[in-house]
């Protein structure tokens, strides 16, 4: 049987990686990319489980065999039709029965297949102990008040070729009351780190990378401590752009993609109520409670940005250390566009290829 070490892992080139644990546990965490095939259902594993716990190993391995046997067939019909793109490696929790019995069917079908040793937890492991070590020396921190566009300015700015760290994107979250909206439930600990070793494979030999100011929690995720203490000591560009600009660039990601689905009044109210409850101004509560009532949404926008965000933005703001860059601009591109002046300033050029 071939086995593979986690690190072996890491120096194949663009592998097919097969996760063959239940559905609940790939969606509680995997190796990016991976393609679940599960050799049990949630409740099979479970069941198996439970006959583990009270009659013993020999016994659970029949049931074991029992369910899995009649969806062999059409199980390695899957498995095989990733086959001829690409080196298969499959895996399972700790790389015990489940992924050797998969890799012997599968070397009985003439499919030859990796099977990692240690499985899932032998690679959350490894990535655990990497990611301190894999931060750029230097974070160049992108700062403004909610709706300048700093999630469109980075996505701008990666595709240049400037080595970026999109911490939303990896948190399946916007880090903000509303940030899973159209989002879904954001991501868990166990996905945000797997996207944050990934992203930093991605931007490995650059001497900076680009972030945004975030929290230290973002949705359910945290960030580590050796990420902070970069964005807090790093160099700081603050972006201003006008109200009504920020409105707009808000309710384009906020309202108009969503306000017409069953879910969004519920979330939108679930938010709000939310602010209401740490909100001291009666009038300002009001008039909230009464748009979000009538359903403009977009007119609650400018009025929880000037007496909820905006003040809360000023004061995060003072735990950062260091200098601050002011960029004032009317949108996200001419905010891209002088953010790239200053990095040729600071001899902070494009590293990655794009």
């Amino acid at each position: 049987m071939k086995e593979i070490t986690i690190e072996e892992f890491f120096s194949l080139k663009d592998p097919i990686v097969i996760d063959i644990r239940s559905p609940i546990e790939f969606k509680d965490g995997a190796v990016p990319g991976a393609i679940n095939v599960p050799l049990f259902t949630d409740k099979e594993r479970q069941e198996v489980g439970t006959i583990y716990k009270q009659e013993g190993p020999a016994a659970a391995k029949w049931r074991a065999m029992e369910l899995v046997s009649p969806k062999l067939p059409a199980m390695l019909g899957t498995i095989k039709a990733y086959y001829e793109c690409g080196e298969l490696v499959i895996y399972c929790w700790r790389g015990g029965m489940r992924s050797k019995a998969v890799v012997t069917f599968l070397e009985f079908a003439g499919i030859y297949a990796w099977r990692l040793s240690g499985g899932y937890k032998s690679y959350r492991q490894y990535i655990l102990e990497r990611i301190p070590e894999m931060f750029p020396k230097k974070a160049v921190v992108l700062h403004g008040m909610t709706g300048v566009g700093k999630t469109v300015i980075l996505k701008m700015l990666k595709q240049q070729g400037y080595p970026v760290l999109d911490l939303e994107e990896m948190a399946g979250h916007r880090g903000s009351i509303f940030g899973t909206i159209g989002l879904g439930e954001g991501h868990n600990q166990k996905t945000f780190d797997s996207l944050l070793f990934k992203g930093l494979e991605d931007i490995q030999g650059a001497d900076y990378f680009l972030v945004e100011a975030e929290s230290k929690r973002i949705g359910k995720a945290v960030q580590p401590e050796e990420l902070m203490e970069l964005k807090l000591n790093g160099v700081h560009f603050y972006i201003h752009s006008p109200l009504e600009q920020r409105v707009k660039q808000l309710v384009s990601e906020y309202v108009l993609p969503y306000e017409k689905e069953t879910w969004y009044h519920e979330k939108i109210t679930i938010g709000i109520e939310s602010i209401l409850r740490r909100m001291k101004n009666l009038d300002v509560k009001k008039q909230l409670a009464e748009l979000l009532h009538e359903r403009k949404y977009s007119e609650l926008i400018p009025i929880l940005l000037e007496n909820y965000y905006d003040t809360r933005y000023n004061h995060a703001k003072q735990e950062y250390v260091g200098k601050f860059i002011d960029i004032y601009v009317e949108n996200p591109a001419e905010a891209a566009a002088k953010i790239v002046g200053k990095l040729n300033e600071l001899s902070l050029l494009p590293t990655i290829a794009c």
